[in-house]
């Protein structure tokens, strides 16, 4: 297609590949946004979810939990969920990058700037 062209061929070979890669990247991205995970404390009286991009999307919490005197206790027992979710959500989103690093070739291990 580019013949004549020298190395321009090539650029547009390279310029084609980086559009293929920001599309995936961008799909990649909006899949982060729709899987979730669910991060657990007190044996699974507190529940919260987040999307893999670690946005908090709900909160189940037992109402046997809600003792008046035990105030401090929920309140721990609900961040140390949160925590949970958003490391879960972390650790998904390194897999999802890990999977698509090699999709693209890429070395095990190289991290994207993403």
């Amino acid at each position: 297609m580019f013949k004549g062209l020298g190395g321009f061929g090539d650029m547009a070979k390279m310029m084609s590949a980086a559009k293929d890669m920001e599309a995936k990247m961008t799909e990649m991205q909006e899949g982060l946004s729709r899987m979730t995970v669910t991060g657990e404390a007190g044996a699974g009286l507190v529940k919260a979810t987040a999307t893999a991009k670690g946005e908090l999307t709900g909160l189940d919490i037992d109402p046997s939990i809600f003792v008046a005197s035990e105030k401090e206790v929920v309140e721990d027992l609900i961040l140390a969920a949160i925590k949970d979710a958003q490391r879960r959500a972390q650790d998904k989103a390194q897999q999802e990058m890990a999977r698509f690093g090699q999709e693209l070739g890429l070395p095990p291990g190289m991290k994207l700037p993403f």
